[in-house]
């Protein structure tokens, strides 16, 4: 089985590349999304944002993530602290997740951060999708309910375009002058 990461800055398209790759019949482990499901309900997470949050962190059984972001992006010790834990969760689910997929010979891992993470040494390949700036941050701001500066904020967190790019092994451009799918069908036949 082929394990590929799809990553790319906030707003860039990744998941609308991802849900091509579905609608394809490609499985798509969604890490955000399972990281959240960790969160809320792994014993060990819960007891670490807890300890470095405080006790009221979970409403009703959900991680405040609106008040955790406020604070975490501005605190890269408490961000370390947070990912030492939540990353080896996430590899743990996302091997498991494989073993259930083994019937596929090619996987996709929807990702935001997968150089960051270290979760490209549990991967064979990655494909970054890249769009303009401008773009990502009108996307971005409708999708979010924020402004621009919050935007630009989480965007300086990530890793430098150019650096990301230099990094993946396939690269898809989401803009107004690039068709995506046909990018998608090269990339899905040259992995076979």
């Amino acid at each position: 089985m082929l394990r590929v990461g799809v990553t790319g800055g906030i707003g860039s398209g990744k998941s609308l590349v991802c849900s091509i790759l579905e609608a394809m019949g490609y499985p798509v482990y969604h890490a955000d999304k399972e990281a959240k499901f960790i969160i809320n309900t792994n014993l060990k997470a819960i007891s670490v944002y807890k300890k470095l949050f405080g006790n009221d962190i979970y409403i009703n059984g959900k991680l405040n993530s609106k008040k955790v972001a406020s604070v975490i992006f501005e605190s890269p010790e408490l961000l370390r602290q947070v990912n030492e834990v939540i990353h080896p969760l996430v590899f743990e689910h996302f091997a498991r997740w494989c073993e259930k997929h083994s019937q596929h010979s090619v996987v996709f891992k929807e990702a935001a951060i997968i150089f960051e993470s270290g979760a490209n040494k549990h991967l064979d390949k990655v494909i970054g999708v890249f769009a303009p700036l401008e773009q990502r941050v009108k996307w971005v701001t409708t999708r979010d309910g924020v402004g621009i500066d919050a935007v630009k904020h989480r965007m300086a967190n990530q890793m430098n375009e150019e650096d990301l790019k230099a990094l993946c092994d396939f690269r898809i451009y989401n803009s107004a002058e690039t068709l995506l799918l046909p990018q998608v069908l090269e990339v899905v036949g040259v992995l076979g």
